[in-house]
């Protein structure tokens, strides 16, 4: 999990699904981060082969969605241990 997020780019793509209104984003809003769109698509594609997003089609777009329980386990792993 953490393996992909430690791209630049990969971290960024998740950042703006994760904060973006309603909980998802269409890949046109979230595109604009200094690669072409052909790199979004494949850092997007890792993202979801690593288990972070889930995508859904809807006409010409696709929306995608960060896996609730990911947030969870990103935050269990991070949380110190009770000594």
């Amino acid at each position: 999990m953490f393996k992909a997020l430690g791209d630049p780019v990969r971290l960024r793509l998740f950042s703006l699904v994760a904060s973006h209104a309603g909980g998802e984003a269409c890949v046109c809003d979230i595109s604009d981060v200094g690669v072409s769109q052909p790199t979004v698509s494949h850092h997007l594609k890792k993202l979801k082969e690593a288990g972070l997003l889930t995508s859904e089609r809807r006409g010409t777009w696709v929306y995608y969605r960060v896996e609730p329980a990911v947030l969870a386990s990103m935050g269990h792993l991070l949380t110190p241990a009770a000594p």
